[in-house]
């Protein structure tokens, strides 16, 4: 294959990529958006010096998981954006946790800590699904 067929080929598969221009439009960055503001009200009622600490990685890492969802929107391919899916996950993961030791620590609700670990559930399995739609497709398109 000529440099300029594999040029055209490669251009070609991005224009047919449908890359969502527009994050706010995925109902998956819609409800991590939830999550994020809920769980930051939630951690605002946390007080004390462990509180801080445990409130400040909770914050960074729930603040992640939509941010990475939008950037990852913004790429030029379906395997890049699957990266930062993945990556959204982690950092889902990571507040789970979070969230497990403030409710060990007694720095959250019982029902705040319910109400974030189901939004937090729901999230994770909207992210894993669209992980595996973006990766199936990548592989589709590679056969």
């Amino acid at each position: 294959m000529l440099a300029e067929e594999r040029v055209c080929l490669n251009l070609a598969r991005n224009i047919m990529l449908p890359r969502m221009s527009d994050f706010k439009k995925l109902e998956v960055w819609q409800k991590a958006r939830e999550l994020t503001v809920a769980t930051i009200r939630a951690s605002d009622e946390m007080s004390g010096s462990t509180a801080s600490m445990v409130r400040g990685q909770l914050v960074r890492s729930v603040m992640s998981v939509p941010a990475n969802i939008a950037e990852g929107s913004a790429k030029r391919s379906d395997r890049e954006f699957a990266r930062f899916i993945r990556i959204s996950l982690g950092s889902a993961t990571e507040s789970e946790n979070h969230l497990i030791i403030a409710n060990d620590l007694e720095l959250i609700r019982a029902s705040d800590f319910e109400s974030l670990t189901s939004k937090i559930e729901k999230v994770r399995k909207m992210l894993t699904g669209l992980e595996k739609r973006l990766t199936g497709d990548a592989d589709k398109k590679r056969s």
